[in-house]
């Protein structure tokens, strides 16, 4: 971080530049009116800025001193959140406003798109992000609207049609005309989109309360080329943005998106993308070459690890974690997938689509290229399109609307009732949607500096939607005495690194890893923590899954890494747990048995609840019928740890 007085001395010697150039051609009668006045709006916005900045400088400087990593406390949110702004949500009969998702994520009710009331049972989260779609950004709100310019188009018209039919062929012809290259379409009206944006900064001011309840001011940029899904979520630090949202319509390519926030960062307006859904784009969003077809090289690495320090793994339309064609020996690797690319039924290629293997990629690089380009953290988020996140599986009232917010609709239970939108299997589509997910970030306060600075430093876990606390540390000077003393999370932060973080190694000592999670008290007991583990050996990838803590005192078999049996039923008849198995909290310290102190590696933790309903399960419930065939009756709700990654120490000296 820069000082204080560094950035004083550059930023008042700058203003002393500017204005030394307009008093001089002034006094030269040089500058005419209109110029002068340029030049003093030139200063002011200039200094407006510098003034800015310097408070933010001051205020990092005065916190610094007084923030300590073991006063980091867990707090829960979503930074993937739909309103009616968003073109495909407004299409979903979808009408609440970003000020409605707000109260929501803060713990009050909202009424459903089909009429009925929703609320989080778990109760408020602690923050939150509106991210509509940049691209149309307010747009068919505004033509739905007889008082504006946008809803006298002909197009407009139509898409107000109440046949069904009428309005979605409008809808699409919409999104047709906004993407045509050339003049700018009357459809993409940039003064709407402009309002827009201003209403959603506006609302997360509004609700946004520092040491209580934080927003973030972003939007989704949503490039989708041949439907394969390459969207971001954009989340600024702070409340200074820029005029419109950079989109998909601007540019399809990440990359592009990657420069535009550079280039904001040097204005000084701090933001970060993170990807979801990378399990449906076609093997691109950890593809091995480029936009352009070109290699990976350190330049691509360190452009796309300083914009996306995050991925989210874990929302509505599937877990992005892994895969059993990628992890064959990983008998917990098919939870929740979806693979149909985005209103298609093509199903979408596996690898290059899951953050494990693009782990084992990045090593592979690092290993022989000597630069990493997927060193990212792991959160989740819901991606709802109701303004209401919809992450509890006894509660789940779908994604879209009125598309999916009855249990028929979603084709939980069965129904001759045909959908109105979107593909011919929609409800095979819905049925493979889940309850997920939210985020988890280890931060010192619940303000918007102290979440984005955890969020940079990658100290933050995905869930499945319960929320399962989590901590991970790794270090060589760990011992068992620590897991019994009160000030285990200090020493932990004083003699290694949390997850996030990079280890060096040390001498060929072998590190240890304390791990530790507890219940969410409003979900399924904890049944086992694992360790998953990547690494190159001989020039080869490799990756082991590793349970380290068990429920009811068990132990893992030292010969297969695997705890013992559990027995953690579900009574089907009710959906309650038939045992009373499961732990509130386990806590280990673990060595890697396979370590070899000279090999790349990355580690991260899973912790899996015990067997639970799901959502489909409960609609089959409460309809009294039995659950559809082909869906998972059970699952076990999960959180992934952010990964440690191991890098080898240099030789010593006579080695």
């Amino acid at each position: 971080m820069i000082s204080i007085s560094e950035y004083l001395c550059t930023g008042l010697t700058t203003l002393a530049f500017i204005a030394m150039d307009c008093i001089s051609s002034s006094m030269q009668s040089s500058i005419n009116e209109t110029e002068w006045v340029n030049c003093s709006m030139l200063i002011k916005r200039k200094f407006q800025l510098f003034f800015l900045v310097a408070l933010t400088i001051i205020n990092q400087v005065a916190m610094a001193s007084d923030e300590s990593p073991m006063n980091r406390r867990v707090l829960f949110g979503d930074l993937h959140v739909h309103t009616s702004n968003s073109a495909d949500a407004f299409m979903f009969n979808v009408r609440a406003t970003p000020d409605d998702a707000y109260r929501y994520a803060k713990g009050e009710v909202l009424v459903h798109a089909s009429g009925f009331p929703i609320q989080l049972r778990g109760g408020a989260l602690d923050f939150s992000a509106v991210t509509d779609h940049g691209e149309l950004l307010g747009i068919l709100p505004a033509m739905a609207n007889s008082n504006t310019e946008l809803s006298k188009l002909e197009i407009a018209t139509r898409l107000r049609n109440t046949d069904r039919r009428i309005s979605i062929s409008a809808f699409r012809e919409i999104l047709d005309r906004a993407s045509l290259p050339g003049k700018l379409p009357a459809v993409r009206d940039l003064q709407v989109i402009r309002s827009a944006w201003q209403s959603t900064v506006e609302a997360a001011e509004r609700h946004n309360q520092p040491g209580k309840f934080t927003t973030f001011v972003g939007y989704e940029y949503s490039s989708a080329p041949q439907n394969q899904n390459l969207h971001r979520n954009v989340i600024f630090a702070s409340g200074q943005v820029p005029r419109l949202p950079f989109s998909a319509l601007d540019s399809e390519n990440p990359e592009h998106l990657w420069r535009w926030l550079d280039r904001l960062r040097a204005e000084g307006i701090d933001g970060l993308a993170i990807p979801h859904n990378s399990n449906v784009s076609n093997g691109l969003m950890f593809d091995r070459h480029t936009w352009e077809g070109q290699p990976l090289d350190a330049t691509y690495a360190e452009l796309r690890m300083r914009n996306e320090p995050l991925v989210e793994v874990s929302q509505v339309k599937g877990t992005s974690e892994t895969h059993p064609l990628l992890s064959p020996n990983d008998e917990w690797a098919s939870f929740e997938l979806y693979d149909n690319l985005i209103a298609s039924n093509t199903i979408a290629k596996t690898s290059g689509g899951f953050a494990r293997e693009a782990y084992s990629f990045g090593l592979m690089l690092q290993d022989t290229r000597g630069f990493n380009p997927y060193k990212f953290g792991l959160i989740g988020s819901s991606d709802t399109h109701n303004a209401g996140s919809p992450v509890e599986e006894s509660r789940f009232f779908g994604k879209a609307g009125t598309l999916d917010g009855t249990a028929m609709r979603r084709g939980a239970i069965p129904s001759s009732e045909n959908p109105t939108f979107g593909a011919s299997d929609a409800k095979t589509t819905f049925r493979q949607w889940s309850a997920a997910g939210l985020m988890g970030v280890w931060a010192e306060e619940n303000t918007r500096q102290s979440l984005f600075g955890a969020m940079r430093r990658k100290e933050a876990f995905a869930t499945s939607g319960p929320r399962i606390q989590l901590r991970f540390f790794a270090g060589f000077g760990f011992n068992q005495a620590m897991l019994s003393n009160p000030n285990m999370v200090a020493q932990a932060y004083e003699l290694g690194v949390s997850m996030g973080a990079e280890l060096s190694g040390s001498g060929g000592q072998v590190p240890s890893f304390l791990v530790w999670a507890t219940q969410d008290i409003n979900s399924a007991r904890l049944q086992r923590l694992q360790v998953i583990k990547g690494w190159r050996s001989q020039g080869k990838d490799r990756q082991q899954v590793f349970d380290v803590a068990c429920a009811n005192g068990l132990k893992p078999d030292p010969a297969n890494f695997r705890c013992p049996a559990m027995h953690d039923s579900v009574d089907m008849q009710s959906c309650t747990p038939s045992s009373t198995d499961g732990a509130v909290e386990l806590r280990v310290l673990w060595k890697d048995p396979l370590f070899s102190p000279d090999e790349l590696a990355y580690y991260y933790v899973r912790v899996l609840e015990n067997s639970s309903c799901r959502w489909s399960t409960w609609d089959a419930l409460r309809a009294g019928v039995a659950p559809m065939p082909g869906i998972d009756a059970t699952i076990q709700e999960r959180a992934w740890s952010s990964p440690i990654w191991y890098q080898p120490g240099k030789p010593a000296v006579g080695d």
